[in-house]
């Protein structure tokens, strides 16, 4: 027996210096790899946090509650003169813009100029007054307006104007004080019985002088002087004109007159609002007659609001109520209460509009001050300041400080604190019954052209522009992008789908400035040329695809297998051309036979539907076509990702095609599909481009699928470059982005948390 050679296997070395030198380098790039996906993802994570505190850094300053504190407290300046053994009362109060220098105009006639901050006297002169005659009453023309009118006790009145003018000698401000009289200082005469002026109003407009007073019997007086330009030498020459007032039967507490010299507001002892239409100078006729108190107290004053479309009643009951004229059906003007306030169980003796916005106010009898807002109807500042009376209360043209006379012949000065008054969950979120508007309502408008314009704020219209357009958006792309990714993964031919996939992806680059562009300058008025084609390629193209599809199957297979399988889409391109072209050309006869040759008018006239060039159609066409390709990659990948097992074990136990697409693929990748449709949501819900230049940009809150609307991020894009840094607007901008990312945010929480149920459920196929 021969000896038999073993041959040993050779023995392997894992640990040789190169192996060694191999497993070292792997691993540090796996952990290299490792730390830099998490610190990605970290990043991405603080990035997000980062946007969410930025966003809520310019938010949070909207929330924050205002306060006041005194600043000084000082002797009443001029109260040394006397009037028939008495120190002359005060009778107008104000301050000018920069708050620091005022005015106080005594019933004696003296017009005493001082330092807001120390009180201390700047300069003092009084009015031209004939002997022995005092000042009776007092008004502004307009709120913030210094053109003032003291009402005399001789039944005349003197029109005069407080001006401050600016220097900087030095480099250092200095404001002068000076009083103008810009229509002489003759005084008017109202009553020619000589009988003092206990009432008086006065207002300035481009087109007249209209002076109202009232004597001690309740009759009133007025002058109105009409104004007219001399073409020659461009001087403005007052034509005088009468005006008759009505007859008075009650005593008048206080009486306002509105800035378009028509209505003429009158409060009465008994507790009754009156308002009386002068636009015919003849005949005056009583248009509204309320009872603010139901008898149960005493209005106290009457004071308008800027822009004098509302006037403030206060009463002795402590409470303020709002009310403007408001147009009915019959285009008849009637007085509406609008909004209550209750400011305290005491009776208010001084009420003092904003001179920019429409906030007011209140001091009582106990010496408690409110601070209000008439928009956002709130309470902001509620604290008590003295003990007694508060009298002759009056805000800074910025409303950051407020001054009133007490009990003790003292002016107390108090600073303010309140940036955003008009912010609230009202005015934010809830309708809101703004001035010159027939009911409350949902509106957007943040700019006019006017000082006296009354901001709207309200976020409705704006998330439901943007809930409106995603809608649309995804009613066109969603069923597009689904059905077209089923067939693309799993019924068409791999090398044809190896072309279509990446053209469809290559949409997404597409820029939507692009599409905006299209949809807005050649899309829309296509659209409204050709509306009946659009509505009839809408129904006949699925139909003709069906029948086209029908037809193919029963050819004969001859002919059919000249096509290779999975190649027959390519067929369609032809028909929908030819499908497309029939529809338009038809659409002017569609429109003949059965509009009268006018489908934009039938439905106007015919269905009440208003139609807008760039509406929501138009919109959800453009939008649609950028959101497809994402919609459809994404569910593309998720069906092609279904094991075959799947569908072949369907296929082989008798199920159909379009049995095993819909019974196992669809289920199998509907997390897929749901994650795509809700990114698909979120793209079309933060779109700012297409929405900007497709629709007519109108806050609207309106379903009709022809009409526009004002998207969220729109509305951030175009008002956010003519906001002021740190108004109200500006915040309120960002407080829209907020919505829009905590909206983001929430609808992606949901998706997922439906995604992973789906995936657990269908994850044991």
């Amino acid at each position: 027996m021969s000896d038999q050679t073993v041959i040993k296997a050779p023995e392997l070395d894992f640990n040789t210096p190169q192996l060694l030198r191999y497993r070292k380098v792997r691993s540090l790039k796996d952990k290299a790899a490792e730390i830099s996906i998490g610190m990605g993802g970290i990043s991405v994570i603080l990035a997000i946090c980062l946007i969410f505190f930025y966003l809520l850094y310019e938010v949070m300053p909207m929330f924050k509650p205002a306060h006041m504190s005194q600043v000084a407290e000082y002797s009443i300046p001029g109260s040394d003169q006397l009037e028939n053994g008495a120190s002359s009362k005060t009778v107008y109060l104000a301050m000018e813009e920069q708050a620091e220098k005022a005015i106080r105009v005594t019933s004696a006639g003296q017009v005493v100029f001082f330092n807001v901050k120390d009180g201390s006297l700047v300069s003092e002169q009084a009015l031209p007054l004939p002997e022995g005659v005092r000042v009776s009453s007092f008004a502004e023309s307009a709120i913030g307006n210094h053109l003032v009118i003291a009402g005399l006790s001789d039944g005349t009145a003197i029109i005069f104007k407080h001006r401050y003018k600016m220097t900087f000698p030095n480099d250092v401000r200095v404001i002068t004080p000076i009083i103008e009289f810009p229509y002489g200082d003759e005084p008017i005469e109202l009553d020619t019985n000589g009988g003092a002026i206990n009432k008086i109003v006065l207002r300035d407009s481009e087109s007249a002088l209209f002076v109202i007073g009232l004597n001690s019997n309740n009759a009133l007086f007025s002058t109105y002087l009409s104004k007219e330009e001399d073409f020659l030498s461009g001087d403005v020459v007052l034509e005088a004109s009468d005006v008759a007032m009505p007859n008075l039967n009650d005593d008048v507490v206080d009486m306002q007159l509105g800035p378009d010299l028509r209505w003429l507001y009158i409060s009465t002892a008994h507790g009754k609002l009156d308002v009386y239409d002068l636009s015919d100078h003849e005949k005056p006729l009583l248009n509204s007659r309320v009872d603010l108190t139901d008898g149960q107290y005493q209005i106290t004053s009457l004071e308008l609001l800027l822009g004098g479309i509302s006037v403030l009643a206060s009463d002795s009951s402590g409470s303020v109520s709002q009310w403007f004229m408001v147009r009915d059906e019959n285009n008849e003007y009637t007085l509406q209460k609008i909004r209550s306030f209750s400011h305290s169980q005491s009776p208010i003796t001084s009420v003092a509009s904003e001179h920019r916005r429409k906030g007011f106010i209140v001091g009582d009898e106990d010496g408690h001050i409110s601070i209000f807002n008439a928009t956002a109807q709130r309470m902001l500042v509620d604290e008590k300041v003295v003990e007694g009376e508060v009298n002759h209360l009056i805000i800074a043209p910025r409303a950051n400080f407020l001054m009133f006379e007490n009990d003790a012949g003292q002016l107390v000065l108090w600073a303010v604190d309140n940036e955003h008054p008009e912010v609230s969950w009202a005015a934010l979120w809830d309708k809101v019954w703004y001035e010159g508007y027939e009911e409350a309502d949902y509106i957007w408008q943040s700019s006019a052209a006017n000082n006296d314009f009354e901001p709207k704020y309200s976020l409705m219209p704006l998330a439901f522009g943007t809930l409106k357009a995603a809608f649309y958006a995804m009613l066109i792309a969603a069923p597009l992008a689904i059905c077209g990714a089923l067939y693309t993964a799993y019924f068409m031919a791999p090398a044809l789908r190896r072309k279509v996939k990446p053209t469809i992806e290559l949409m997404e680059a597409l820029p939507t400035v692009i599409l905006g562009f299209l949809a807005g300058l050649f899309f829309a008025p296509f659209m409204e040329v050709h509306l009946p084609g659009i509505f009839s390629w809408l129904l006949i193209t699925p139909l003709s695809i069906v029948l086209f599809g029908f037809v193919w199957a029963n050819l004969p297979a001859s002919i059919r297998h000249k096509i290779p399988e999975g190649w027959d889409p390519l067929l369609l391109l032809p028909w929908i051309t030819v499908v497309s072209w029939f529809c338009f050309e038809m659409s002017p006869v569609i429109e003949q036979f059965f509009f009268d040759g006018d489908m934009r008018g039938w439905l106007t006239n015919d269905l009440g539907i208003n139609f807008d060039q760039r509406n929501a159609l138009v919109v959800g066409a453009a939008m649609g076509f950028a959101v497809i390709p994402t919609i459809f990659s994404i569910t593309e990948d998720a069906i092609f990702s279904v094991p075959k097992h799947l569908s072949y074990g369907s296929l082989a136990l008798g199920a159909t095609p379009w049995q095993t697409a819909i019974r196992v693929v669809l289920p199998t990748a509907s997390p897929g599909i749901f994650s795509a449709l809700m990114i698909g949501m979120g793209r079309a819900v933060g779109e700012t481009m297409i929405v900007l230049m497709a629709t007519g940009n109108t806050p609207i809150m309106d379903v009709n699928i022809f009409e526009g609307m004002r998207t969220l991020s729109a509305n951030i894009a175009v008002e956010m470059p003519e906001a002021e840094v740190g108004s109200s607007h500006y915040r309120i901008l960002f407080l829209a982005a907020f919505v829009l990312f905590l909206f983001t945010f929430v609808v992606n929480t949901a998706a997922e948390f439906v995604r992973q149920r789906l995936r657990t459920k269908y994850t044991v196929l």
